[in-house]
C-alpha cells in the first residue's frame, strides 16, 4: 500500500456515512519508522542464513540479534516488541543453531493457541534441517502419530494444556526428549495472565523440575507484545531470571488510527426506552463492506462469537448487492469451530482468497498474515496491549495501514473515544498473574507430586513460600501423604484431568444438529446455560439454529435449523456471600470499603425474546441448575445516613431510587475497571443490593470472574479513587438523558438492565468520592474471626 493510502481508505469509509452524522471523535497519524539492521551472528549456520535469505530476509533487525545472542549465551530472555517486528526469528536462530550443533538436542515450543502453533510449525519445517523433524503434539494430533512424535521429533510444538495433560504426567515416555532439552520457547507470553497465567506459571515450574530430573537445564526464550514490565512479568511467569529486549528496531509504515463512535439510532425505537447507538458489530460490518469494495484486505475483531457471525453475515448481505462474487470473499472465524474449518479459513486468508474476515480474539494470536491493509476493532478488547496487538495485524513489511476502533455502547468504550490519550497515549499494561494463588497452587502441587515425589529442596523453586501451607491442606484432605523424605501422591489415577487451567469449568458442551447429527461446534461449560439453553438462538457460519435441548450431564446441546425473527437474551439472578474479609477500610462519613473472598451464586432463570426493534416479545422461564464461583471481590458500602443525606457529603437519595442508583453505579464501575486492571468486563462481574447480609448496608460488589480470583478486584481496591472518579466522569459525559449502554447499561446484565437510575448513580459516586476526598488516612479496622463468614 502506498504511503497515505490509509487516509484514502478512511475517506472512502466516511463516504458511506449518512449526511449530518460525524462518527469520528479523533484521528491520529502515527508516523513511519525506519528499521535498524544488524549482521548475522557468526554462530548462525550458513545453510540457515541461506534459507532465510531465500524467504526474503537478507539481514536481521537489531533487536532480533540482541535477543538471539542472549539465548545463545544461555541467558533466559524475553523479546517484547510490536506486532510484525519479527519476534519469531529471535528464537528460531538460537534454537535451530543449537539443534544443528548437537544432533541429539531437542526443543519445545509453547503457544496459547493452536492456530499460532500451527503457523510457527510451518515456518520451522521450512527452515529446519531434515533431522530436526518439527512436529505438533496437541489435541488435534492423531493417536497413531503421537508415539512417532515422542520418539523422533527434536522440536515439538504444543500448548500449555497438552504439556499439562499429555507430556508432564507421562514424562517417562518422553525421557529421550527431556534428557537433551536445550530450549523452551513461549510465544505470545503476555496472554498468560489472570487465572490461566497463574496455572501456566506453575506448569512451567513443573517443566523445569522434570527437565532437571533428566539432567537438562533448558534456556527459556519468551516472545511478548509490548508490556509495562516485560522482564518482571517473564520472571514471574517462568520462575527464572529473564532479561528483556524491548527496543523495537523493525520498520513501521504510517498508521492512521480513527476512533469511531456510532451515532444514536432511532430506528425501531421503542417508546419510553433508553436511546441506543448502532451496535459496534453492525457499524463494523458496514465499514468492512466499504473496505472490501475498495479491495482492501481487512480483519474485523469483534468481542463475541455471535458478533463475529453477525458481522460477516451483514457484510456478505451488503456486498451481494454490489457484486455477486464479493460475498464469497468474506467469512467469520472464531473459537468453537472444528479444526479443519479453522485451518481452511487461515489458508484462504493467507492466500488472499478472502478479502475480509470477522473474527474474535481467536485470530489475535493466530497466523502470521502478511499484507493486510486495514483492521477494524469493534469494541475495546480489554487491554491496550491487546488493542495494539490487533491493530498491528495490518501494515506488514512497512506498509501504510488503517486502524478503526469502533466503540460499543459501553462505559469503557465511550470513555476511550472521548479521551484518546487513555488509549493512544498511555503505556500498555503490566501482566497480572499470581502463581501463589492457593486455588491454583493446591491442584498444581498435586499434579507435581503425581509426576515426582515432592521434596523440601524442590519446593522453593516450584511453589515459593506458600508451598508447605498448601501441602498441609492437601495432606489433611488425603490428596498426598507426608513421609520423612517428602510428599507423595498415593492414588492410582492422576489428578491432571481434574485441573482446569483455563477456568472453563470442565468439559466443553458439544452443539449438534439433531436432524442430521452434524457437529457444529463447542461451547465453554460456564457459558452453556446462557448461550445454548433451550430456546436460545445459536449462529454458526451465517446459519441460524434454535436450541431444542441442553443436556449438561452429557455435555450436549441439540439444535435445529431455523431463522426466527427474534433474538434471545438470558436472565440471571446472582447473589454474593462474603466468605472471608481480608481487608477493610472505614472512612469518616459512613463509607466502608472491603476486599476478600466471596462465593458468587448465579442461575439462569429464563430468557427474553426480542424483536429486531428491541421490543420484548415475551419472557420464558427456565429450570436450570445454579453455579457457584468462589473468588475475590472488592466492595463498598454506604451507611443509611449517608445514602439518605443525613450524614455530611451530599443531598442523598429517596429510598425508592436506591436500587436503581446502586445497580447503575455497579454497571459503570465494571465497565471502567479494565482501565486500571489487565482485564475486560467479561473477566469480572458485580452485584448491588440495598441491604447486604454481610455489611448490613447498601453495598456494591465487583468480583473476579475466575475461581480463586485473578487479581482484578484487588487492583480495583488499590485504585479505588481514580477508578470511581473515572466511572463518574464516564456517566456524566454521556449525552443520553436517562442512561444507555454507553454509560450504565450492561450487555451481560442478568436482570435485563432493570432497575437503573443514571442520575442516582452519580449521586452514589459523589457520596463515595466525597468521603474518600475528605479523609486523609483511612481507618483500618482489625480483622479477625468475627469478620469472617457470610
Amino acid at each position: 500500500m502506498d504511503r497515505g493510502h490509509a487516509r484514502t481508505l478512511l475517506d472512502q469509509v466516511l463516504g458511506g456515512v449518512t449526511a449530518g452524522e460525524d462518527p469520528l471523535t479523533h484521528v491520529a497519524t502515527l508516523p513511519a519508522r525506519d528499521g535498524e539492521h544488524a549482521d548475522w551472528p557468526a554462530w548462525v549456520p550458513g545453510a540457515l542464513v541461506e534459507r532465510l535469505r531465500g524467504f526474503g530476509i537478507d539481514r536481521p533487525w537489531a533487536h532480533q540479534v540482541a535477543a538471539a545472542d542472549l539465548a545463545r549465551a544461555g541467558q533466559d530472555v524475553v523479546i517484547a516488541t510490536g506486532t510484525a517486528s519479527g519476534k519469531s526469528l529471535a528464537y528460531q536462530l538460537p534454537v535451530l543453531a543449537g539443534l544443528s550443533d548437537d544432533p541429539r538436542a531437542t526443543a519445545l515450543y509453547l503457544s496459547p493457541t493452536k492456530a499460532l502453533g500451527a503457523d510457527q510449525l510451518r515456518a520451522a519445517l521450512e527452515l529446519s534441517e531434515r533431522d530436526v523433524r518439527p512436529a505438533a503434539y496437541d489435541g488435534d494430533t492423531p493417536q497413531e502419530d503421537r508415539e512417532w512424535v515422542r520418539s523422533h521429533s527434536r522440536w515439538v510444538f504444543t500448548n500449555p494444556d497438552m504439556l499439562h495433560l499429555g507430556v508432564l504426567p507421562r514424562h517417562q515416555r518422553w525421557a529421550r526428549f527431556f534428557r537433551r532439552l536445550s530450549f523452551v520457547v513461549l510465544d505470545e507470553c503476555h496472554t498468560y495472565r489472570g487465572l490461566f497465567g497463574s496455572h501456566v506459571a506453575v506448569i512451567l515450574r513443573r517443566l523445569s523440575r522434570i527437565a532437571a530430573r533428566y539432567g537438562a537445564s533448558p534456556v527459556f526464550v519468551l516472545a511478548s507484545a509490548t508490556t509495562a514490565d516485560p522482564q518482571g512479568s517473564a520472571t514471574l511467569l517462568t520462575g527464572r531470571e529473564c532479561v528483556a529486549v524491548a527496543r523495537d528496531t523493525a520498520p513501521r509504515g504510517e498508521r492512521v488510527v480513527a476512533l469511531w463512535e456510532p451515532p444514536l439510532s432511532s430506528d425501531g425505537e421503542v417508546e419510553g426506552a433508553a436511546p441506543s447507538r448502532r451496535s459496534a458489530g453492525a457499524e463494523a460490518a458496514r465499514i468492512l463492506t466499504d473496505l472490501v469494495v475498495a479491495g482492501a484486505r481487512t480483519l474485523v475483531f469483534v468481542r463475541s462469537r455471535v458478533g463475529a457471525e453477525l458481522a460477516s453475515l451483514h457484510a456478505r448481505d451488503a456486498l451481494g448487492q454490489v457484486d455477486a462474487g464479493l460475498p464469497a470473499r468474506v467469512a467469520s472465524y472464531r473459537a468453537g469451530y472444528l479444526p479443519e474449518e479453522r485451518r481452511e479459513l487461515e489458508r484462504a486468508l493467507a492466500s488472499g482468497e478472502l478479502l475480509g474476515l470477522a473474527t474474535t480474539s481467536a485470530l489475535e494470536l493466530g497466523i502470521d498474515i502478511a499484507g493486510l491493509d486495514a483492521v477494524v476493532v469493534a469494541g475495546y478488547p480489554g487491554t491496550r496491549a491487546s488493542f495494539w496487538q490487533q491493530a498491528g495485524r495490518a501494515g506488514r513489511a512497512g506498509q501504510s495501514s488503517l486502524v478503526v476502533f469502533v466503540a460499543r455502547d459501553d462505559p469503557m468504550d465511550t470513555y476511550l473515544v472521548h479521551h484518546p490519550e487513555a488509549l493512544l497515549g498511555a503505556p500498555v499494561e503490566s501482566t497480572v498473574l499470581d502463581p501463589a494463588n492457593p486455588h491454583v497452587l493446591a491442584p498444581q502441587l498435586a499434579c507435581a507430586a503425581a509426576e515426582l515425589p515432592l521434596t523440601p529442596g524442590c519446593l522453593p523453586a516450584l511453589a515459593g513460600g506458600q508451598a508447605e501451607t498448601v501441602l498441609a491442606g492437601l495432606v489433611e484432605a488425603g490428596v498426598v501423604r507426608r513421609r520423612p523424605t517428602g510428599w507423595y501422591w498415593t492414588h492410582r489415577d492422576r489428578p491432571h484431568g481434574q485441573v482446569d487451567i483455563r477456568g472453563s469449568g470442565g468439559e466443553q458442551v458439544v452443539v449438534v444438529e439433531g436432524d442430521t447429527g452434524r457437529l457444529l461446534g463447542t461451547v465453554a461449560p460456564e457459558a452453556a446455560c446462557s448461550s445454548v439453553h433451550p430456546g436460545a438462538v445459536y449462529l454458526h457460519q451465517g446459519e441460524s439454529f434454535v436450541v431444542d435441548e441442553l443436556d449438561l450431564a452429557e455435555h450436549l446441546a441439540l439444535v435445529h435449523r431455523e431463522t426466527p425473527d427474534w433474538s434471545t437474551f438470558p436472565r440471571t439472578v446472582t447473589d454474593v456471600v462474603v466468605v472471608g474479609e481480608e481487608r477493610r477500610l472505614e472512612y469518616p462519613g459512613g463509607l466502608t470499603v472491603g476486599f476478600g473472598e466471596v462465593e458468587v451464586i448465579s442461575q439462569v432463570v429464563g430468557y427474553l425474546r426480542r424483536a429486531p426493534s428491541g421490543a420484548v416479545l415475551d419472557q420464558v422461564p427456565l429450570d436450570l441448575p445454579s453455579r457457584t464461583l468462589r473468588t475475590r471481590a472488592v466492595w463498598y458500602s454506604l451507611s443509611d445516613e449517608l445514602v439518605r443525606g443525613v450524614a455530611p457529603g451530599g443531598a442523598g437519595l429517596d429510598p425508592a431510587r436506591v436500587p436503581g442508583a446502586l445497580h447503575a453505579a455497579e454497571h459503570a464501575a465494571i465497565g471502567l475497571l479494565p482501565l486500571f486492571a489487565t482485564c475486560d468486563r467479561w473477566d469480572i462481574g458485580g452485584v448491588s443490593t440495598v441491604v447486604h447480609e454481610h455489611t448490613g448496608e447498601a453495598t456494591v460488589f465487583v468480583h473476579d470472574g475466575h475461581p480463586g480470583g485473578a487479581g482484578f478486584a484487588e487492583r480495583g481496591f488499590s485504585a479505588l479513587m481514580p477508578w470511581l472518579a473515572a466511572t463518574r466522569e464516564a456517566i456524566t459525559s454521556c449525552e443520553c438523558s436517562a442512561g444507555c449502554p454507553s454509560c450504565v447499561q450492561s450487555p451481560k446484565c442478568g436482570n435485563g438492565n432493570e432497575p437503573l437510575d443514571k442520575a442516582g448513580a452519580v449521586v452514589v459516586l459523589d457520596l463515595v468520592l466525597s468521603c474518600l476526598r475528605r479523609s486523609g488516612t483511612p481507618l483500618v479496622a482489625p480483622l479477625g474471626s468475627a469478620d469472617e463468614g457470610g
